[in-house]
């Protein structure tokens, strides 16, 4: 592959390897609207009858579960665009008869936590633009040194910690320029060069992995939250997400070290470019320049904001509480205001991911009407309930395989937690399970797309330079996936009671 394709052209070419688009679009939505339809008319199925109770499935249950397939079909398919798809299931909702068409607006387009992906975005394309990214890689390269295995260790780090605060798609486009960079001083030629491949897949794992840190590393971390507030009644804060979050990914970042290591061992043992150069490049950059003071400074009251809001809470009594949604539309709005002006609103717009807000929006709506008409609850018997037989210890285990295979499906964090959360939290509810200790595991691994390629932009993004295969990818990412099992597992179990005494 041409490492000067964009990432569009990259995915094109990875979907189309799978299957021709124009074929999939003649037959897909004839058969996603048939399907659709065929569920629909079929008689209600007799209940379930599991641990001594009846699971019914409604008949607006199952209206739910025939629109659900038309968008699982059109998600995975990608016959149209996503956010169109969602926003075909806002219109089917009320069509079915389930909700009228206000009350499904105002359970998307009316929730606080489209407030909070507009001020998380605004942020990152400042944090980019400003060339903060960029310099901080320089520094940490400066430190770790030119041996392979060090930058290999210093990528995966730089790229957790970043997308810990700002989009792992963000942070994969900054750190692709950087590796290439290296790659190319170095020598080493695309397909030919394991350091080649370690590094760029690197690129794309170290942002998976910081993304499950915390509330703003993703968009199915918020997500999980909404409805855990919404339909479980329990309220996660920034720093309770943390408590279990933060261990899993530092886990991670020296497993998934050892692991590239391991499956490609770099060719050459030291990279033949000297600290020398990486002082001069950060020279090029110079001192640190206004805008990257000013988003620097903003940046960091928001994060500073969002780890003090619980103790502030706990010592107002209640009185002073800002959402994480506030303070990220907050965060996000004083990058326009006088004497700041990092960005302009025209420079926002492209920074923002629209389509993405759509999707979301729609995918909250179905989510609550999926559970709210009990079809959750049917699914969530139906396909997981044999899971209380496991020991305790084995439940997150097997709860973050189950979404690791559902993800190879659905190509979405934002498709996959809105369709597995749900059910997982009505199963919670009828075991009498905490649900945090549920939904937890299911919503890190609902952002961790380490397998497939075309799972997500922060995997096409490394792809696109032409240093590693799709088989390199699928190598890598099977092992990965059971070390974030392993992982997230663990830190559920020790942390999550601590995390919500």
């Amino acid at each position: 592959m041409d490492p000067r394709l964009g990432v569009e052209a990259s995915a094109e070419t990875v979907t189309g390897a799978i299957l021709p688009r124009r074929v999939m679009k003649l037959w897909v939505l004839p058969v996603a609207v048939g399907l659709m339809l065929l569920v629909h008319i079929l008689p209600v199925p007799p209940p379930l009858q599991r641990a001594n109770q009846l699971i019914e499935l409604t008949v607006a249950g199952k209206a739910c579960l025939a629109i659900l397939v038309f968008a699982v079909i059109l998600w995975v398919s990608e016959t149209i665009p996503f956010a169109v798809t969602a926003l075909f299931v806002i219109l089917l909702i009320p069509v079915f008869g389930i909700a009228d068409f206000r009350t499904v607006v105002r359970a998307g387009f009316g929730d606080p936590i489209i407030t909070f992906f507009v001020g998380v975005l605004i942020l990152s394309g400042a944090f980019t633009r400003s060339g903060l990214g960029t310099r901080l890689a320089y520094h940490i390269l400066l430190r770790v040194g030119t041996r392979t295995d060090r930058v290999l260790l210093g990528f995966l780090a730089v790229g957790a910690m970043l997308s810990m605060w700002i989009t792992d798609m963000a942070v994969a486009a900054m750190l692709l320029p950087l590796g290439v960079g290296i790659l190319k001083d170095a020598e080493r030629k695309p397909l030919e060069s394991n350091f080649g491949r370690a590094l760029m897949i690197a690129c794309a794992f170290g942002p998976l992995i910081g993304g499950i840190a915390t509330p703003a590393g993703t968009g199915a971390n918020p997500i999980a939250i909404r409805y855990l507030r919404e339909l479980a009644e329990v309220d996660v804060s920034f720093v309770e997400w943390m408590i279990v979050g933060v261990p899993a990914a530092v886990l991670m970042v020296p497993l998934g070290w050892r692991l590239l290591l391991r499956l490609f061992p770099p060719e050459l043992e030291v990279l033949p470019i000297s600290s020398l150069e990486i002082r001069r490049n950060l020279q090029r950059l110079g001192p640190l320049r206004p805008v990257e003071i000013k988003t620097l400074a903003v940046f960091g009251l928001t994060i500073l904001l969002w780890l003090v809001t619980p103790m502030a809470s706990r010592l107002s009594g209640g009185a002073v509480n800002p959402p994480i949604e506030a303070v990220a539309l907050l965060g996000g709005l004083c990058l326009f205001l006088p004497g700041v002006a990092v960005l302009t609103w025209k420079e926002a717009e492209r920074e923002i991911d629209w389509g993405g807000i759509v999707l979301i929006v729609a995918g909250l709506s179905l989510g609550l009407m999926v559970y709210e008409t009990g079809a959750a609850r049917w699914l969530a018997w139906g396909l997981m309930g044999k899971m209380t037989v496991l020991p305790i210890v084995a439940q997150p285990f097997v709860i973050v395989m189950a979404v690791a295979l559902l993800h190879l499906m659905f190509s979405s964090n934002t498709v996959t937690g809105t369709i597995i959360i749900p059910i997982l939290i009505a199963l919670a509810r009828d075991l009498r399970l905490d649900p945090w200790s549920i939904i937890a595991p299911a919503a890190f691994t609902s952002s961790l797309a380490f397998i497939l390629v075309t799972e997500g932009p922060t995997t096409v993004i490394p792809y696109a330079s032409g240093y590693f295969t799709i088989k390199d990818m699928a190598k890598a990412g099977i092992w990965m996936t059971l070390i974030a099992a392993v992982c997230v597992g663990v830190s559920v179990l020790v942390l999550g009671p601590i995390s919500r005494p």
